[in-house]
């Protein structure tokens, strides 16, 4: 698929990128996550959409996690983004297709 189609984070902390991509494919079961690991930023990133949810980074994170606590790893995204509430990040595809 062409990276054009991808959607999901890109984030500048290693450690921070397996804690997010463990707690995506808890998110998003079935579907074929994709990483780059570039050594200066790493990108998680799925078709059309990718869902990131605050109970699942709490689960592998084991403590508390808000939301906010990501921004600072978040270097950039592929699509677009829509944070719900304080539960969870959706990235998308395209405007109409929000959740």
């Amino acid at each position: 698929m062409s990276r054009e189609h991808l959607v999901g984070p890109v984030l500048n902390d290693r450690a921070m990128f397996e804690t997010v991509l463990e707690a995506a494919e808890i998110d998003n079961p079935g579907v074929a996550l994709q990483t780059e690991d570039r050594e200066g930023y790493f990108r998680i990133a799925a078709p059309q959409r990718l869902r990131l949810s605050r109970k699942s980074l709490e689960e592998v994170l084991g403590r508390p996690f808000r939301l906010a606590e990501l921004e600072p790893y978040l270097s950039s995204f592929g699509g677009r983004m829509q944070i719900v509430g304080e539960e969870e990040l959706i990235f998308y595809l395209e405007r109409g297709a929000e959740p």
